[in-house]
């Protein structure tokens, strides 16, 4: 896949600018991301924030997560579309939020977190990293 790669949120009020390949891209089997996705889990793209671009407003929300780290949301105040995840103590590491890219043919899960959790009816494909919970 050729770098670098685009996305937006539902409405395009904001958009941002992928240049290099994700470190990891996990899928999150937590009730929370349940709840976030609506589905099964959520995927997340483990990125540096040196290598993207954000363009427009964008609102924020945040939550304490199990571990005692704040788990922060950027988010399209217009449309609501998650964009990425953070912990303010660690704002370097940005979780980004892959499903809004322009080709998500890069989203390839290589780790599955919090199966502890996941929906029974949902089988995680062989050759996969996996943790019950958080890794």
């Amino acid at each position: 896949m050729p770098y670098p790669i685009s996305g937006s949120c539902q409405c395009g009020g904001v958009k941002y600018t992928l240049l290099s390949a994700p470190n990891l891209i996990a899928a999150c089997h937590c009730k929370a991301c349940q709840k976030l996705s609506t589905s099964a889990f959520s995927l997340t793209a483990m990125v540096d924030a040196n290598t993207i671009e954000f363009e427009g407003e964008m609102q924020e929300w945040s939550r304490s997560s199990d571990s005692g780290n704040v788990s922060s949301a950027k988010f399209c105040p217009t449309c609501g579309n998650r964009i990425y995840h953070f912990n303010p103590a660690e704002p370097e590491k940005i979780k980004l939020k892959p499903s809004n890219l322009s080709d998500t043919s890069i989203i390839q899960p290589t780790v599955h977190i919090w199966v502890s959790e996941k929906q029974d009816w949902f089988q995680i494909p062989e050759n996969v990293t996996v943790f019950d919970r958080q890794f």
